[in-house]
């Protein structure tokens, strides 16, 4: 029940709900059994097996009260109108009784349906600010289909298995405690021989339930391996198709979903074996009982009449029936378990690239970025080794180098993706982990090799981050990144949705959507990660044209494959297997003739 534990306090927000929704359990189950016993001393009158009270009874927290009381107002009633009065009088309460009964039943699903559906909300809620809060470190160990598969399988589980049971988990300890109570006051014998038989089959469903919860943590395991390969494999279509891989793609994407199919298979077979289970275990325990039971009332030396049992056995099938719920509620509780625990590990999951306590603010950048002997690792593999380098605030630094050599994990320090694991970089004379991460970020802006565009708007995804934007900005921020052109001649201008991943584009026009978006942002300090790269020769100047208006006036660190693009910047810094190795302006390195020098002889032989 641990993980039942975890989602109550889920449902501390809705308390008050809660208690009424328990509170209407209560009066639920209470007019369930007044039903049952108001059959009793009428069985009794009716039977012959009770003489007719005549004197009030005194008050007592008993079913023998009950009865008497009852049969105290019944017995004038009978005398007056004969048993067919009685009869109708009799089925005129219990109606009334099943009425009240239902109504209460009623409320209680009305008042938990604005908790489940309220506790559901809030954890994809949390699970979502969690997932954007969490580094980048993250994800390099965590596929994002089964991230996807968390936040959107998983909760449904939780909704589906453990949400649905809270009704039971409410209602029936309720009516399984107030009904063994009133057994006990009818027969405590009978009712002790039933407590030897009920944990015999709790112990039974109980090994069954826990076989449930590590198939179903299985499952869900597989969901997520299922839901990656579809991410996975939609990424890469075009190179699927230009490979005529889909027939293998297909083969793998069969194989996976068989054991998925498989291990859901073998989840609906343990959970389908727990209502007839239980079913099956009641069944005996009521014959035996009956037998039992029975005996007793055929004793004549047994104070215990057919009217008692009769209504013993009618309060005892009002037990059973919880009892099975209960062990049903069990049984998907089990189930939603694995789930809950794969939603606890992303929320419970240590993000290292926090606030300090008392984090500086920083507003602009007035003089000079510093790395200072600096290393960072990737797990075990050392990417950067003793990285010295100062940037002067106006100044243009270009990264170049092979790839794999640690030129784009230097720029992903900078805004805190990562946090190095020796030394520092300082922005103005403090390392950056002093200052407030939101204010930090605020500085920068990012224009990378592969544009990241949202399936929204063109006037969205320039202003993205940004509240109440001013579309004239907007327009101002395209202009300068030379894409207004192309904007206005889409079918609705700045308010066109570009598709998934801005598809409704050609590969400059969503670089230069890019461009417009850190135009807009206006940061003092500018990371180019090999923006213009993967375009054509157009494109490619249409996006130079637009980077040089972006650079104008900013601090710029530009990670280029194509050397020819960063000849004017103010240096030029070679790495290889992460760590610096050359230095200088281009016609310095040019003449040093080292690496840079081999670098710029490939690419014009090329």
């Amino acid at each position: 029940m641990k993980s039942l534990l975890k989602i109550v306090k889920y449902i501390v927000p809705y308390k008050t709900l809660a208690f009424l929704s328990v509170f209407s359990n209560i009066l639920h189950v209470i007019f369930n059994l007044l039903s049952i016993l108001a059959f009793i001393p009428f069985l009794q009158l009716l039977f012959g097996n009770k003489e007719k009270v005549t004197e009030e009874p005194d008050f007592a927290w008993t079913s023998d009260y009950v009865t008497d009381m009852f049969s105290y107002k019944m017995t004038p009633y009978i005398e007056q109108h004969g048993d067919s009065g009685a009869l109708y009088f009799i089925c005129v309460v219990v109606a009334i009784l099943f009425f009240l009964k239902n109504l209460f039943r009623y409320f209680a699903k009305f008042f938990l349906a604005s908790i489940r559906s309220g506790v559901v909300r809030d954890i994809r809620s949390q699970v979502f600010t969690k997932i954007l809060a969490l580094p980048l470190s993250f994800y390099s160990e965590e596929k994002k289909g089964d991230i996807i598969s968390r936040i959107t399988g998983d909760v449904q589980e939780i909704e589906w298995s453990i949400m649905n049971s809270l009704e039971m988990v409410f209602r029936d300890p309720i009516s399984i405690v107030l009904s063994l109570v009133f057994m006990i006051t009818i027969n405590a014998e009978l009712t002790l021989f039933s407590f030897i038989l009920l944990p015999i089959s709790g112990l039974i469903i109980g090994r069954i339930g826990k076989s449930l919860k590590r198939t179903s943590a299985k499952l869900q395991i597989r969901m997520g391996e299922l839901l990656s390969n579809v991410e996975e494999t939609l990424g890469g279509l075009r190179i699927v198709k230009a490979f005529n891989a889909e027939q293998a793609s297909d083969k793998k994407f069969g194989g996976i979903n068989e054991i998925y199919r498989n291990t859901m298979l073998r989840m609906f077979r343990k959970r389908d074996l727990a209502s007839p289970l239980s079913e099956f275990l009641g069944a005996v325990v009521m014959v035996i009982l009956v037998w039992y039971g029975g005996n007793m009332v055929l004793d004549p030396a047994v104070d215990f009449n057919g009217g008692e049992f009769i209504g013993y056995i009618a309060m005892f099938s009002q037990l059973l029936s919880p009892a099975k719920s209960l062990s049903t509620a069990y049984y998907n509780i089990q189930k939603g378990a694995a789930s809950t625990e794969r939603i606890e590990m992303v929320l419970q999951a240590e993000n290292k690239i926090t606030d300090k306590p008392n984090a500086l603010t920083i507003s602009d950048f007035k003089d000079k970025i510093e790395y200072k002997n600096l290393g960072f690792a990737y797990e075990e593999t050392k990417v950067l080794k003793n990285i010295n380098l100062e940037i002067q605030k106006g100044k243009t630094i270009a990264l170049v180098g092979q790839s794999g050599g640690g030129k784009s994990t230097m720029v992903d320090l900078l805004p805190r993706f990562y946090d190095p694991i020796e030394g520092g970089i300082l922005i103005d004379g403090k390392d950056i982990r002093d200052y407030k991460i939101k204010d930090l970020r605020n500085l920068m802006g990012i224009v990378s090799q592969q544009s990241i565009l949202f399936n929204d708007s063109v006037l969205n995804n320039i202003a993205l981050g940004i509240e109440n934007v001013d579309r004239e900005a907007v327009i101002e921020a395209a202009k300068i990144a030379n894409a207004h052109e192309f904007i206005e001649k889409l079918p609705e201008g700045y308010d066109t949705n570009i598709g998934d991943g801005g598809g409704k584009l050609s590969g400059g026009q969503r670089q230069r959507l890019s461009i417009a978006r850190a135009v807009l942002k206006n940061p003092p300090i500018m990371i180019l990660d090999e923006a213009t790269s993967a375009l054509d020769t157009e494109s490619e100047k249409l996006v130079q044209e637009a980077l040089y208006k972006l650079m104008e006036n900013r601090t710029s660190i530009v990670i280029a494959h194509r050397l020819s693009t960063i000849q004017h910047a103010d240096e030029i810094i070679v790495m290889q297997d992460g760590e610096i190795v050359e230095r200088g302006n281009h016609d310095n390195l040019i003449a040093q003739a080292g690496v840079y020098k081999k670098l710029t002889d490939l690419q014009a032989f090329a």
